[in-house]
């Protein structure tokens, strides 16, 4: 067993152009004063982290980690979801995913994806520098307008569009491996990497690569109406980081897992404030500690109703409760028959 570390939070729904969420100390300040120990911290704004700086300095690696620790903070994870997210893109998502893309990139679909697989070799050289062992990030996809296996689908599709999306990841995976950092995908929503099957068709198509991990985030389970406690079961050694994000899906006789083409307020599966969803946290603490998983409990907040602000507040008090420290006791220690002598044994056996 292993005491869960936080309370964390990811940067990436906070940063704006007004401070205190304009700049990296205003961040750290405001994270430490709502009581954070850690923060998850995305890498595509040049102000908050240049990334190719991480990459090659050192210097920069210590200064900046240096920066985070004087506000009484430790660096969770660093997180590239755009960039791994532009790794695959169907041509269906082209031009929407191409708002991901920096400016003069924009438009030019190889040029992208080049720029998209070079920022996550830096990502893993700057995970080292910093001394990071996780990183967050999302699969991309080439397959999810397969998703519905309508209009019929041709054999060996789904295969192949695994085998497209291992071979662009792989050397990618290598470079993380190299550097001793573990690539934790988010599994979410538009990814190949949606749930458990698609998790074990991924991580077959790598050839069982040892940097191939999870990102775990309850709320997209709930959406999709999954057993997310089960996939703890099933997936907790991989499992080396976590997001707590609630949700809460409220079917009815006119929309379901599907949402109707709705805007997130009017769809049966809404994201929520952790504690506002039906997200059953107190279980999912217990199997994480259970499982010994070495993980920060990392704050994303994504609310239809409730303000960011208010989310941030109430979620250092909310992670806090649900963090259990492992105990290296048991409880009946005080019962005292602790002796494995063999003849000891054979007595109580009557051998």
């Amino acid at each position: 067993m292993q005491t869960i570390k936080g309370p964390a939070v990811f940067l990436a729904q906070f940063m704006d152009s007004k401070p205190p969420f304009n700049t990296l100390d205003g961040l750290c300040k405001w994270a430490s004063d709502l009581g954070y120990k850690g923060i998850q911290i995305p890498t595509t704004d040049t102000s908050i982290i240049d990334l190719n700086a991480a990459a090659d300095s050192q210097t920069y690696c210590d200064d900046f980690k240096g920066k985070i620790n004087s506000y009484g903070l430790e660096i969770t994870e660093l997180s590239t979801h755009i960039q791994g997210q532009l790794v695959a893109v169907h041509p269906a998502h082209d031009i929407m995913f191409d708002a991901f893309a920096p400016s003069q990139l924009k438009g030019k679909f190889k040029e992208r994806t080049a720029w998209a697989i070079d920022q996550m070799h830096k990502a893993a050289k700057a995970s080292y520098r910093l001394g990071l062992t996780a990183h967050a990030t999302f699969s991309g996809s080439l397959l999810w307008p397969a998703m519905h296996p309508w209009p019929q689908q041709p054999k060996g599709l789904v295969e192949r569009g695994f085998k497209e999306l291992a071979d662009r990841w792989k050397p990618i995976l290598n470079t993380f491996e190299d550097n001793g950092v573990a690539v934790c995908y988010e599994v979410h929503p538009v990814e190949d990497i949606h749930d458990g099957d698609t998790f074990e068709r991924f991580l077959e198509a790598t050839g069982n690569h040892k940097a191939v991990n999870i990102l775990y985030d309850p709320s997209h389970f709930v959406l999709q109406q999954l057993d997310y406690i089960q996939y703890i079961d099933h997936y907790h050694e991989f499992i080396k980081a976590f997001h707590v994000k609630d949700s809460e899906f409220n079917p009815t006789g006119k929309k379901g897992v599907f949402g109707g083409y709705n805007d997130w307020k009017d769809r049966a599966g809404r994201y929520r404030s952790p504690g506002d969803g039906q997200v059953d946290f107190k279980k999912i603490f217990s199997k994480l500690t259970e499982y010994g998983c070495d993980v920060w409990a990392v704050l994303e907040w994504e609310c239809i109703l409730k303000s960011p602000e208010q989310g941030a507040r109430e979620g250092v008090d909310f992670i806090n409760k649900h963090i259990i420290e492992a105990t290296n006791k048991r409880f009946d220690d005080f019962a005292g028959n602790s002796s494995t002598d063999e003849d000891h044994l054979n007595k109580i056996l009557g051998l």
